[in-house]
């Protein structure tokens, strides 16, 4: 089974900047699709963003889009999620997660296996 470990959260005041990291010990890595969503307090988890197998397709949420960058390091066995210019509405708990299966990529259901968790708050 894979296990994947988030990093890298932290508080960060409004207009800064964090990047996470999700790493697996999965060493075919590149069989799977990626992807980072979110969950805020009181809300639903919601999609962030999503890479496909080789990297060279992504996808974001409306409301990070042009503001995060998700990439992935298949030779590190590492997906990271670059946030910039971070907004107190950016606050939730930020999970990594994998998917076997083809999908469009922006649904919780299509992914297999999920990290931890790693909380990221953005004080205004």
């Amino acid at each position: 089974q894979v296990q994947l470990v988030e990093s890298g959260g932290g508080l960060v005041q409004a207009g800064g900047s964090l990047r996470l990291s999700c790493a697996t010990s999965e060493r075919t890595v590149s069989r799977y699709r990626m992807g980072w969503f979110r969950q805020a307090p009181g809300k639903d988890r919601e999609f962030v963003a999503a890479i496909s197998r080789g990297g060279g397709n992504t996808a974001y949420a409306d409301s990070v889009k042009g503001r995060f960058t998700i990439s992935r390091d298949n030779t590190k066995n590492t997906m990271y999620l670059q946030m910039n210019s971070l907004k107190p509405e950016d606050t939730a708990v930020y999970y990594c997660a994998a998917a076997r299966a083809t999908g469009w990529g922006s649904l919780s259901v299509e992914y297999d296996y999920w990290g931890q968790g790693t909380q990221v708050t953005v004080s205004s």
